[in-house]
């Protein structure tokens, strides 16, 4: 599309470009045996903003299938979330693990 500026005599162009969704990817913790199951539900529900419902859900999903899905985010966010988890867990004793992978 082009647009003509009469006052100024220059020729402006607008290029029609295609927005696209940024990639999105799914944040997973991984199951261990040292982990207590009351520290996975409490970093659930304080660093992804899960109910006790629903964090249980999931904890019990990492405990018995290995690893359990918590949300899906933009790299970015994502990304923080990874890191507090690891940071949480660290400062409490725990190897509790948490990656992030393309949806």
């Amino acid at each position: 599309m082009t647009k003509e500026n009469d006052v100024e005599g220059a020729v402006l162009t607008e290029e029609d470009t295609e927005t696209r969704q940024p990639d999105e990817y799914r944040v997973v913790l991984l199951n261990d045996d040292f982990t207590t199951m009351e520290f996975v539900v409490a970093v659930i529900m304080s660093v992804f903003h899960r109910d006790m419902f629903e964090a249980t859900r999931i904890m019990l999903d990492v405990h018995k299938k290995g690893k359990g899905v918590v949300g899906t985010y933009t790299y970015d966010i994502a990304a923080t979330k990874v890191s507090r988890v690891h940071t949480m867990a660290r400062e409490n004793g725990f190897p509790l693990k948490c990656i992030m992978e393309k949806a």
